[in-house]
């Protein structure tokens, strides 16, 4: 008996863990990156009316959107490593979200220890992460080529947009839970 209420409750972490992916992760990346990417192509459409849009340009917002992506796919391989190694971690998140009022204790999400290699080295790759990401666009709007608004929100749509896909793939309709 003791181990169908373990093997349950791990089914239930785990689901609970992909419950947190969907909400906090894919619901929030999609709408920043519908945002960022109206935004951005709105202001690529005005760039190209009024100005010029030449060649530059393009291979400028391209290269922005391809950096944003990479970037947006390294931090779901994270996400998605975490999900299958620590999937207590997510749950614990969740869970937390969940209480309301003051039964909302932090204890829950200290309780699960992300000891794995390289932990250490995770808030670094986060700060040059986004770092490139505003440096590149820096770039990008003083280079004059590119409208500043497409060029700072292309690299972020790129991102979002790369997480929603790449968690897509795991977490999509007819996918069964690993």
């Amino acid at each position: 008996m003791p181990k169908l209420v373990t093997v349950q409750r791990q089914e239930q972490e785990i689901e609970k863990a992909h419950e947190y992916v969907k909400r906090h992760i894919l619901l929030p990346s999609g709408l920043l990156g519908l945002i960022c990417v109206v935004s951005s192509a709105a202001a690529l459409v005005y760039q190209f009316v009024t100005e010029s849009y030449g060649v530059q340009a393009f291979e400028e917002t391209t290269g922005l959107l391809a950096v944003g992506a990479l970037l947006g796919w390294g931090q779901t391989r994270y996400h998605r490593y975490l999900l299958q190694e620590f999937p207590g971690y997510f749950s614990a998140r969740m869970r937390a979200y969940e209480r309301t009022g003051s039964k909302k204790p932090k204890r829950d999400i200290a309780k699960v220890v992300l000891d794995h290699p390289g932990r250490s080295l995770v808030p670094l790759g986060y700060v040059l992460g986004v770092g490139m990401l505003l440096g590149l666009s820096g770039l990008s709007v003083f280079s004059g080529q590119v409208d500043k608004v497409a060029a700072c929100m292309m690299p972020w749509a790129g991102f979002f947009w790369a997480k929603l896909f790449f968690w897509r793939r795991v977490l999509g309709p007819g996918t069964s839970q690993k």
